[in-house]
């Protein structure tokens, strides 16, 4: 998963390398340094919301909700996705630095937080159709030893799935003495890359037939707060998929001989952009907690009281100081 995990700057390079007619050139070179650019920034950014997030919900929130302990692994699934974000910074201007050790270990790491991310989107997407079908079966029941053996399978299941990785990753260094962290074998990477494709298109179907459910039970019924969950859920689904089909898709296309060296440069350049945008995304779901969870909001006052004065006329108003009286009905941060 990392910026050596697919096909580099010199992938349409080497597979033209017969007839050595498909020189890439300088033409990755500006989106080597927007790399390390974009990467840092979405580190510290997720850094900063994932930590607010989760600091709002053991505070505030009640974790016996099996939705909120979703949400709450989800801020970890990225938080440990974008701590791997520097090291790949790194690599992209230096090539791997950090040896055997950290290539095996940062790659299963990075690969963990994201598998585990779409497992607990698609949990979180399962357990508000539940919700929605019969409410009063599925959250009467919920307990934090059964929030903890959730976050216990989702997360050994995605420990199982990249053990091949972290066998078959090594350290490798090309004619030039340039390292790189990668598959020692090409053929366990085109597994990794068909597994990873498919996992992603189950969830994705389990996703949109859980939503088609829904929206259909949501139009005979009134309830603005089940909309108002659900469009949040529905928002950061959306943006997950977005963020990462594009990467997916061509990460499966450039396993492929490409047909003509131009086909090979464009489809490299979409890529490089993809992998981008998709990486980045670990620093937007606390974006999308503050512009679309009311509740969240609520919560960022109500916090932001607590830290301030509330005599200073300045920072807020009685009616936010005295928030801490309120009670929120809703079992979820929604």
């Amino acid at each position: 998963m990392d910026d050596d995990y697919y096909p580099d700057e010199n992938y349409s390079e080497t597979n033209f390398s017969e007839s050595n007619v498909c020189e890439m050139g300088d033409y990755f070179v500006f989106y080597t340094h927007l790399t390390t650019v974009l990467y840092t920034l979405a580190f510290l950014l997720s850094l900063l919301g994932n930590t607010l997030v989760l600091w709002i919900l053991f505070k505030y929130e009640n974790l016996t909700s099996l939705t909120n302990v979703s949400i709450m692994n989800l801020c970890v699934s990225d938080l440990v996705f974008s701590c791997m974000l520097p090291f790949w910074a790194v690599d992209q201007s230096f090539g791997w630095i950090f040896g055997e050790f950290l290539c095996k270990t940062l790659n299963a790491v990075f690969s963990i937080g994201y598998y585990s991310g779409v497992f607990f989107l698609t949990l979180m997407t399962i357990l508000r159709y539940l919700s929605v079908v019969n409410p009063l079966s599925t959250l009467r029941s919920q307990t934090q030893c059964c929030g903890f053996l959730v976050s216990l399978v989702v997360w050994t299941g995605s420990i199982f799935i990249v053990i091949p990785e972290v066998i078959h990753t090594t350290v490798q260094a090309d004619l030039e003495g340039h390292k790189t962290c990668d598959y020692a074998d090409l053929r366990w990477k085109k597994v990794d890359i068909y597994q990873r494709n498919a996992l992603f298109l189950i969830s994705f179907g389990v996703i949109v037939f859980c939503y088609f459910k829904i929206l259909i039970i949501l139009l005979r019924a009134r309830s603005r707060r089940k909309h108002r969950t659900v469009k949040l859920i529905l928002i950061i689904v959306v943006v997950f998929f977005l963020s990462w089909a594009p990467y997916n898709i061509l990460s499966l296309l450039i396993t492929f001989p490409p047909p003509t060296c131009q086909y090979a440069k464009d489809i490299n350049l979409a890529f490089h952009i993809s992998r981008k945008i998709a990486f980045s995304h670990c620093c937007l779901n606390p974006v999308l907690y503050v512009f679309v969870g009311v509740k969240f909001k609520r919560h960022l006052l109500r916090l932001r009281s607590q830290c301030l004065p509330c005599g200073n006329h300045q920072v807020s108003s009685p009616r936010i100081c005295s928030q801490d009286k309120f009670h929120y009905e809703d079992a979820s941060i929604y």
